[in-house]
């Protein structure tokens, strides 16, 4: 500190010692009484000069606080706050439209009212989540059997033991490793290492049908430590260097991904089951994977390219950065134990995520035996994980949104809402393309009500598939089509489906960003699925 360092020369010159005296000099093998005297005379004058500059500095902040000059205020914005509470109370006291329960529509306000405060942050997302919880319960909306019942939901956990498994692929260095290599090989652009991970992401999503895991405990970590390799961290304000740009589209391509596939998804084969229950034809894995070909290639092409445009990274070339990553794999030398170990335990989960359901091996189970190793050799420490704020934040705010969900279907809302739906598309008489587009489109559109794939397939799929076969729309197109919007319409939101909370969390881009673009890519996405894709089903003669 300054003002300690002139406190030492003060002190200095009372003993007559020359400040700028030489280290040479100054470490003498023996010491004097009278130089140890005069040391110990030296430390308590640095003590009081120090004590006094403290002082003096709290007099300053007593006195700026005097004029005006206040400590940042900590705690709720409580315009924001207000705002939320606002919308949920107007809700709350409009009389509940005939068919629907009270409870569920009290449990709707609080819903729509913990969305807004997710959406403004008047407080931390958790925080919210938490303070949603409480009302629902306080106006027994709730019980807290139900309030608390997705926090024992496998999806929420998985996204947390993710961000853990990511914490040891970085610490150990395994994530520069892999990021040096990806980087020496298609780090001349960025784009060109986005398509290397989008790709790759493509490649394995038939192989491992969850979600969650694939991307938040494979792509996530790889994603984060080749933004950090490459200068973007948000801790350091370096955010839209590469990383904003590259966790958007590896999250957006990810929700195409799992509708290309059958087994990208594991809510997809839901779909198929309740397709044949209303249609009696089962729909093979040949079957959609062809039907998504076209119209979710071009989507996969086209949506970095777009996002390339519309929410450009600020380092776009670097045709230095192979050369630069050879260099720095070439300091590294060759793997550390720690390394292997985190290698070995990544790739154990990955196996157990793939092969691991014929043995009746779930995510999270997978998950936690390659956490398990990692605690065990002292790889990862349970401080560590303790210290992982966002992957407890978003276990909280997560589960707290899946219980509410799974709750307005329970008590009646989206059933009423379905039925609403089905009552105002088939009196129309309007031809089968206009009907589906309607259908769809509500369909799509409503997964803002939901944080769960699964939980709007399992409430809704069935109801609107009814309602498009009804209007004449084709059984096989149908069914496919909604399939494969049930897993895009998760871009909407950060919470909408298993891949969005955990590159959400990675703290690379803003809230509202995320919704605006999510807003923006399903208009796109949409437009590609049934226009493109209703051209392609034709010439395969799905009608």
């Amino acid at each position: 500190h300054p003002a300690e360092c002139r406190a030492r020369h003060v002190c200095r010159a009372q003993l007559n010692q020359p400040a700028n005296q030489p280290a040479a000099q100054t470490q003498q093998p023996f010491r004097s009484p009278q130089q140890q005297h005069n040391d110990v005379k030296l430390a308590a004058c640095a003590l009081a000069a120090t004590r006094n500059v403290a002082a003096a500095a709290t007099s300053n902040a007593v006195v700026a606080a005097a004029a005006g000059d206040k400590p940042a205020r900590q705690g709720a914005d409580m315009k924001k706050l207000g705002m939320a509470v606002a919308v949920g109370a107007v809700l709350w006291l409009i009389p509940a439209p005939a068919g629907v329960a009270t409870n569920a529509w009290h449990l709707f306000a609080i819903f729509v009212s913990t969305i807004v405060g997710i959406i403004t942050m008047p407080l931390p997302l958790g925080a919210v989540a938490m303070i949603g919880l409480g009302v629902a319960q306080l106006t027994k909306t709730l019980t807290f059997p139900q309030a608390f019942s997705a926090f024992s939901s496998e999806i929420p956990w998985l996204i947390a033991i993710a961000f853990f498994l990511a914490r040891g692929f970085i610490k150990t260095g395994l994530g520069n490793r892999i990021a040096y290599v990806i980087v020496s090989i298609f780090g001349k652009t960025t784009l060109g290492l986005t398509y290397s991970l989008v790709f790759a992401e493509a490649i394995l999503a038939p192989a491992i049908p969850s979600l969650a895991a694939r991307a938040g405990g494979i792509f996530l970590p790889l994603c984060k430590a080749l933004c950090i390799a490459c200068g973007s961290d948000p801790e350091k304000g370096t955010e839209k260097r590469m990383g904003s740009y590259l966790m958007t589209t590896v999250f957006h391509t990810s929700c195409i991904t799992s509708g290309m596939f059958i087994t990208a998804m594991a809510a997809n084969p839901l779909s198929v089951n309740l397709a044949a229950a209303l249609t009696g034809y089962t729909i093979t894995w040949g079957q959609w994977a062809l039907a998504a070909s076209v119209p979710c290639g071009i989507l996969l092409v086209a949506v970095p390219l777009l996002l390339y445009i519309f929410y450009p990274p600020e380092v776009k070339d670097s045709p230095e950065a192979p050369a630069e990553a050879k260099a720095q794999l070439e300091k590294m030398g060759p793997m550390s134990e720690e390394e292997k170990i985190m290698a070995g335990s990544l790739s154990l989960t990955v196996a157990l995520w793939v092969f691991g359901g014929a043995f009746g091996i779930g995510g999270v189970a997978s998950a936690l035996v390659g956490m398990t190793i990692l605690m065990v050799t002292g790889v990862l420490t349970w401080k560590e994980c303790l210290a992982e704020g966002p992957a407890w934040d978003t276990l909280v705010w997560f589960a707290a949104l899946i219980a509410m969900a799974n709750f307005l279907n329970k008590f009646g809302l989206i059933p009423w809402f379905s039925n609403l739906v089905v009552s105002f598309v088939q009196p129309l008489g309007l031809a089968w393309q206009a009907s589906f587009l309607v259908v769809t489109l509500v369909y799509f559109y409503s997964h803002y009500l939901f944080a769960s794939g699964a939980a709007h397939i399992g409430a809704m799929y069935a109801a609107f598939l009814s309602v498009a076969l009804a209007c004449g729309t084709p059984p096989l197109v149908a069914a496919i089509a909604l399939g494969i919007v049930s897993n895009n319409m998760g871009c909407l939101t950060h919470y909408g489906i298993g891949s969005g909370p955990p590159f959400y969390g990675a703290g690379y881009v803003p809230l509202t960003k995320w919704w605006v673009i999510g807003g923006v890519l399903s208009v796109f996405e949409l437009s590609v699925i049934l226009g493109v894709g209703s051209v392609w089903w034709k010439l395969i003669g799905f009608y």
